[in-house]
């Protein structure tokens, strides 16, 4: 490893090897991505013994804080999801489709690693996650309380201790953003928010590696929601997508983010693909943009994590362009955050 790839961390050792089970990913691509398979997709993440929930979406006027905003804003609360964020979504899925007596390894900051071994303990299946050691010492050890073993590991070794999990231990490896199942999976939040208003006029939803923000924008324009506008939304310290966005093909930089889960090293291809499709703009706001929104969603009564509160963030925050009178969807896409942890946040 030399030096500058040490400095430089998972973003370049992402630009210098590949998962070594990415063949069949990369054959994929946003036509294989079709109404019917997503919504083939719902039923079986709706019947899954993982017990994922149709989350509540509610007015924000419900809540007990008024917004200076001219506009009916609708929040899905993923917050209140089962393991605490919309990943279990995708999870579903993914374990669907695979043997029940695997053995099974991932690289994951947090929610996915949390959902992951969640689906392990389930199925009584074999998983290890493996862990950037950046990331709190808090998530690994719950992660550890469902019997998955989790090695913890400097960021610009992820990759490379996957691949010797997937070549000497021959444990199958499933992405926590770049998956055509794991899409397809969070894809039921897109066609659960339609459920409930059949076309909204603006949906804003946090970016990471991409894989909800894919999903859930073509579940949306699949469903004939031409006139929708749908936006991502990133960290200014951790913009992969936005990027990517520019450079017109998926990046990798290195990120730094309060939102440790809109932080991953590189934006994932078949998302990118997707989002490149279906998506208005990615729009960027600031950690401190990110604290405020945690604390004006927790004196609402709602506990939201940093990575869940991008996407209300960008709304009050003027990022999203023509809102006035507009019907808004804002989803909150976690809520694992710990009560040592809110107090860091602004009064």
């Amino acid at each position: 490893m030399s030096e500058h790839c040490k400095r430089h961390g998972a973003a370049c050792a992402y630009s210098k090897s590949k998962i070594q089970t990415n063949d069949k990913m990369g054959e994929v691509s946003a036509d294989a991505v079709t109404l019917d398979m997503l919504k083939e997709a719902m039923q079986t993440v709706r019947s899954s013994p993982l017990g994922v929930i149709n989350t509540p979406m509610i007015p924000w006027c419900q809540t007990t804080l008024p917004l200076s905003i001219n506009c009916k804003i609708l929040v899905k609360l993923e917050n209140m999801q089962r393991t605490g964020s919309f990943k279990i979504r995708g999870v579903a899925n993914q374990f669907a489709r695979q043997p029940k007596s695997g053995h099974f390894v991932t690289m994951s900051a947090g929610n996915y690693g949390k959902s992951f071994a969640y689906a392990i303990k389930h199925y009584g299946s074999k998983g290890k996650v493996v862990m950037p050691e950046t990331a709190p010492l808090s998530k690994a050890t719950l992660i550890q309380s469902f019997g998955v073993e989790v090695e913890r590991v400097p960021p610009y070794s992820l990759i490379n201790v996957v691949n010797r999990c997937i070549q000497e231990d021959k444990m199958t490896f499933l992405h926590s953003f770049d998956d055509l199942d794991l899409i397809a999976g969070h894809a039921s939040l897109g066609l659960e928010v339609l459920e409930v208003n059949s076309e909204p006029d603006v949906v804003v939803v946090c970016c990471g590696g991409g894989g909800l923000l894919a999903g859930v924008a073509a579940a949306i324009k699949l469903s004939g929601c031409d006139k929708t506008r749908i936006y991502g939304v990133e960290p200014e310290g951790a913009c992969t997508m936005y990027k990517s966005f520019i450079e017109k093909k998926p990046v990798g930089m290195d990120t730094y983010s309060i939102a440790s889960g809109l932080a991953p090293p590189f934006a994932g291809r078949l998302p990118y693909e997707l989002c490149k499709r279906y998506v208005e703009a990615i729009v960027l706001v600031s950690d401190e943009e990110i604290k405020t929104a945690v604390s004006t969603l927790y004196k609402s009564g709602l506990v939201v994590e940093p990575s869940g509160s991008a996407a209300f963030a960008a709304i009050v925050n003027n990022k999203i362009p023509d809102l006035e009178g507009k019907a808004i969807v804002c989803i909150l896409t976690g809520g694992n955050i710990g009560k040592d942890e809110l107090i860091n946040f602004p009064d």
